[in-house]
């Protein structure tokens, strides 16, 4: 029997069964057409019938999941899961980010973190100069511990979105933040990297100043420095691997 996991971000037995499939989903572990037999499941999880109907009702409403006449249950194409809903990210990022998820994570920050700074230029508060300062401050702090530094640059980050003050804008964070902090643990996990606090300091000066043109320039070169971090991390991985 397949033992779920005793800590787990969602909720009870059942947000424990519907993050093991979706997250097995994810993996490849069951590939798109495969189908599911759900008493298998049940078997395999030691748990009810209910708990795993539900759990595939969950994974349905996600575009993961389908269940047809005679077929059964089977996963779907890839191309129709909800991969903007926020489990479907987190499984994403727990399961490991491929090159393909980082590629399509860089282009979506490129597309929408310039504006977003352009925008904080020009609407942001005193408070939000205040939070981004903060987060600056423990980049900036060279004893700060790892998982120190990604919160802070997830926080300057959200902040910086938010700061833009648009409702719509602001959706995109959990996109920007899940992919974020996957980047992040990669990068910053292997102890090197090169020093982003010019870059984000760049960021808040133009934010600061009102600039909105500096803002979008200043986010445009911080995105590049961390597309170049993540390219070379892993092409040394992948040297790495290749002559074990």
């Amino acid at each position: 029997m397949t033992r779920l996991p005793h800590t787990s971000p969602y909720r009870g037995i059942h947000g424990s069964v519907v993050a093991h499939v979706g997250q097995r989903i994810i993996r490849g572990d069951i590939p798109p057409g495969q189908s599911i037999d759900p008493v298998q499941l049940e078997n395999e999880l030691g748990v009810s019938r209910t708990v795993v109907r539900e759990a595939l009702r969950v994974l349905a409403a996600k575009g993961m999941v389908d269940a047809r006449p005679k077929r059964g249950t089977f996963v779907r194409p890839r191309e129709d899961w909800a991969l903007l809903d926020a489990d479907v990210l987190r499984w994403q990022t727990e399961a490991g980010p491929d090159d393909a998820f980082l590629d399509n994570l860089a282009e979506v920050r490129g597309i929408v973190e310039p504006a977003g700074a352009r925008l904080a230029a020009e609407r942001r508060s005193d408070a939000d100069l205040d939070a981004l300062r903060a987060a600056l401050e423990v980049l900036a702090d060279p004893d700060a511990a790892a998982a120190d530094v990604i919160e802070a640059d997830l926080t300057f980050h959200r902040v910086l979105l938010f700061s833009a003050h648009n409702e719509l804008l602001q959706q995109m964070e959990l996109v920007i933040e899940t992919g974020l902090q996957a980047r992040d643990l990669l990068v910053h996990g292997q102890g090197t990297w090169a020093d982003s606090v010019p870059a984000h300091r760049a960021v808040y000066d133009a934010v600061a100043a009102g600039d909105a043109d500096a803002a979008e320039r200043a986010v445009h070169d911080l995105l590049e420095q961390a597309d170049r971090d993540v390219r070379e991390l892993r092409t040394e991985l992948r040297e790495e691997k290749e002559t074990r």
